[in-house]
């Protein structure tokens, strides 16, 4: 089964309703939204509609990050040292609970971990990363990790496996190394302001042939219209 979509809201929400089955939260990531929020959603959405919840980057990302410029609570300097890189505090726990919490209110079966590129294979990170996810509590969520910068394919591969992770890659980049169903963002060949030609589509839809289940997001300035065109050509 493919599931296609976009990563945000594209249009609005009962357009979007409409036209996919599955959506990626991006506001969860910058901030996350108040659990009266995702339960109108919840409520709003058709049968069977699917969300996908990212996850914020009070855990995945240091508040050195730009994103932070988008964060709607301030951070003291002592407060900065305890967000971000998965560390093993209260605050990061903290957000991890809030995060499942709107998981289950959406009746998501995924979240997804999007790194910086920042975050790379060193041993206090992957020791972070280790300790965060053996401890999470899932509630029947699988997890979805997307690493980027320098990680080798042994070490993606180890670590999803170790960790039951599904390892998420833009397809066009990378091939999934580990985890069921696989999971592709489609972030733009060579950015984000990009369309999609119909061969690569077509190209995208011979990799999701050996697949039993998959979710394709689109990540990019034209990822309605990509995305329908994808989903024209599954059917």
């Amino acid at each position: 089964m493919i599931r296609v979509g976009c990563c945000g809201w594209p249009v609005a929400r009962p357009r979007y309703f409409a036209a996919f089955g599955l959506v990626e939260v991006q506001e969860s990531f910058y901030n996350l939204p108040r659990l009266a929020t995702v339960e109108k959603w919840r409520a709003a959405a058709p049968a069977g509609f699917e969300f996908v919840l990212k996850a914020p980057q009070l855990i995945t990302h240091e508040p050195t990050s730009p994103t932070y410029r988008r964060l709607r609570i301030r951070l003291s300097e002592a407060q900065k040292k305890r967000f971000g890189a998965f560390k093993p505090t209260r605050e990061v726990r903290a957000a991890w609970a809030e995060t499942l919490a709107l998981a289950t209110a959406l009746r998501s079966k995924v979240v997804l971990f999007q790194c910086p590129a920042s975050f790379t294979p060193t041993p206090q990170h992957i020791r972070n990363l280790t300790a965060f996810l053996e401890a999470a509590e899932r509630g029947g969520l699988a997890f979805a990790w997307e690493p980027r910068g320098e990680w080798s394919d042994a070490e993606v591969k180890g670590l999803c496996k170790r960790l039951d992770l599904i390892h998420c890659v833009d397809p066009f980049q990378r091939r999934p190394l580990w985890g069921e169903p696989a999971y592709f963002r489609l972030h733009g060949t060579g950015g984000y302001h990009y369309t999609y030609s119909d061969p690569e589509l077509r190209e995208l839809s011979a990799l999701l042939g050996p697949l039993k289940e998959a979710y394709v997001l689109f990540n990019n300035t034209a990822m309605f219209a990509d995305a329908l065109r994808f989903l024209e050509l599954c059917k």
